[in-house]
């Protein structure tokens, strides 16, 4: 399954050791977004990670957009 961008990233700031706390913690997170977009967001990404399986979820590369995944990156100050 493919994930945008936005999915990502918001993946990204939640535990994504396994697809299935992710799922929890976006169910969690709910509770405190009032922002509709951000809402909509979470839930159809909640929604698609049940419909992926482990070893998809596996696969996945999920680094930020923000950072290439590299070690390598220098803090620019």
């Amino acid at each position: 399954m493919k994930y945008s961008m936005e999915e990502i990233n918001l993946m990204c700031i939640y535990d994504t050791e396994n697809r299935t706390t992710l799922i929890a913690e976006l169910e969690t997170a709910t509770e405190y977004v009032d922002d509709p977009e951000m809402l909509r967001l979470i839930e159809h990404t909640a929604d698609k990670l049940r419909h992926t399986t482990d070893d998809e979820f596996a696969d996945l590369a999920l680094f930020p957009a923000w950072d290439d995944g590299g070690e390598d990156d220098a803090l620019i100050v």
